[in-house]
């Protein structure tokens, strides 16, 4: 399998990576453990989570993911030999509707106390002293990468850590040897450029990697981030590039055969054109959808993330594409 350089740093991951949102709730571990020897064998060395996983968050689960990823990781001896993303979760609720005050309470904040909290939880669920890549999950200001379709300015909370003083927070941890690298999620150009400028100045380190949604569906990073990934070295890794499973042959056969007639010019219906044209090169929708992710120019690697093994089986026939 092809590899990238994460941003500008020494570290190099693999085009594709296994998501393991699904580890602990939908997926159980000797399923989980199935995946991952799955993952390794076909050449991915990157494997990404969160403090908050399983999705959907829920307190009695919340951190299984970790754990898991952790478990597989000691149990095979591949500490050195992989790359661990995890992340720290913003304040507010999940999509905007989903409870997580069971995450160090309703005033969390990407702050230093709750950043320490959330990275010292995360190496202990994790079995590890380090991670290579820490990312903020979501950025506590309002913006159209979280279910906002248009941006207009809403004034920002009284009590909205800025970007600087999450950013000094990070550098405590490199400094400590907790974290390699950082990286941001679901953020907009306006964003990573701030942290970038913020890096400038000597605030902190330099963000290393964007994680936002990205498919032949959502094409929102062509719009500015794209430039900011390609001229500054900061790559997109890609999540949900199946458009949430609306992207497979799967979903598609399942709607053809409840008789659901898509709406003209809705994402159905273009899954649907997508569909057809893989089926013309011989190709399955979900195999295409994920190596035509993997070949953009801003693209750092793709995070794959199934339910059981036999999604991830059909997932891995685009690293051949």
């Amino acid at each position: 399998m092809n590899s990238n350089p994460l941003g500008r740093s020494e570290i190099r991951v693999s085009a594709f990576g296994l998501g393991v949102m699904s580890f602990g709730a939908k997926t159980s571990v000797d399923d989980a453990f199935h995946q991952l020897d799955m993952a390794w064998n076909a050449g991915i060395t990157l494997f990404d989570t969160a403090e908050n996983y399983p999705s959907p968050p829920m307190a009695q689960t919340q951190g299984r993911s970790e754990e898991i990823l952790g478990q597989w990781i000691a149990e095979r001896g591949l500490r050195e030999q992989i790359v661990v993303a995890t992340k720290v979760a913003g304040p507010g609720k999940a999509g905007g509707v989903i409870d997580m005050s069971h995450l160090r309470g309703e005033q969390r904040r990407l702050d230093r106390a709750n950043i320490r909290a959330a990275i010292e939880g995360s190496l202990r669920r994790l079995s590890t002293d380090y991670v290579d890549l820490y990312q903020i999950h979501w950025p506590e200001r309002a913006i159209t990468t979280l279910s906002r379709a248009r941006y207009s300015h809403l004034p920002d909370a009284p009590a909205q850590v800025p970007i600087e003083e999450t950013l000094a927070a990070l550098a405590e941890l490199v400094t400590a040897g907790m974290v390699r690298q950082i990286g941001i999620c679901n953020e907009s150009p306006w964003g990573a450029m701030r942290y970038l400028n913020a890096c400038a100045e000597g605030i902190g380190p330099r963000i290393a990697s964007v994680q936002n949604g990205y498919s032949l569906l959502d094409r929102q990073f062509e719009q500015g981030l794209a430039e900011v990934a390609m001229r500054e070295q900061t790559g997109l890794l890609a999540y949900s590039p199946l458009a949430r499973g609306l992207l497979t042959d799967s979903r598609l056969q399942a709607m053809q055969e409840r008789g659901e007639t898509p709406a003209p010019g809705g994402r159905a219906e273009m899954a649907f054109a997508y569909r057809d044209l893989a089926r013309r090169h011989g190709l399955s929708l979900s195999a295409m959808a994920l190596a035509s992710a993997s070949q953009r120019p801003f693209t750092t690697a793709v995070l794959m993330a199934a339910s059981n093994a036999e999604q991830l089986s059909e997932n891995l026939r685009s690293v051949d594409v």
